[in-house]
This record gives structure tokens, C-alpha cells and sequence, in this order.
């Protein structure tokens, strides 16, 4: 896995940077109000533009997680990607392919 992301928690948001060769942004993950059974929970925006979503998960280990799909115009397809936390507080945005 490689590690695109970092950021910190902010209540129930998360704020940081992602960086990769074509991209480099700051991001806000906040919460939004589910609809359906199925939307999101989180909606991810870089300079306030949506970029992306992500649902709240549970690993085989009893992690929660966070299971991210980013997408935008300039990319050539979607990128599935996690939001884990680490031991010291901070939070790593992981993608593999």
C-alpha cells in the first residue's frame, strides 16, 4: 500500500493534504446527513470543490475505517483508497491498486 495522505481529526471532520505525482491538495472529509441506506458518510472536497466520498467501515481486526473513493475530471479512473488511523492520533489516506 502506499500512503497518499495524511491528516488529523477535527471532531467529527478530518482535515489534510494529498499528494501524488498529478495531484497535490488540501482536503476536508466532513460528515454529512445519510439519505439512503447507502450514501455516504463522509463527502471529501479539495478548494471546495466535492472530489470524492467515503463510508464508515470496520476491518477483520475490529479497526474502523474510513473506505474512500476519490474521482475528478483530470483522473484517468476513480481512486478507492483508505483513511486509517495510526497509533499516535494522526490519520494516513493508504491506496493500492
Amino acid at each position: 500500500m502506499t500512503t497518499i495522505g495524511t491528516f488529523t481529526r477535527d471532531g467529527d471532520s478530518f482535515t489534510g493534504t494529498i499528494a501524488t505525482l498529478a495531484l497535490k491538495a488540501k482536503v476536508a472529509i466532513k460528515p454529512v446527513t445519510k439519505t439512503v441506506e447507502n450514501a455516504p458518510d463522509f463527502r471529501i472536497y479539495a478548494a471546495g470543490v466535492e472530489i470524492g466520498a467515503g463510508w464508515s467501515k470496520t476491518s477483520e481486526a475490529d479497526k474502523p475505517y474510513l473506505s474512500i473513493k476519490l474521482d475528478d475530471p483530470s483522473f484517468t479512473d476513480a481512486i478507492y483508497c483508505r483513511l486509517v488511523g495510526k497509533q499516535n492520533g494522526d490519520h494516513v489516506l493508504v491506496w493500492s491498486r
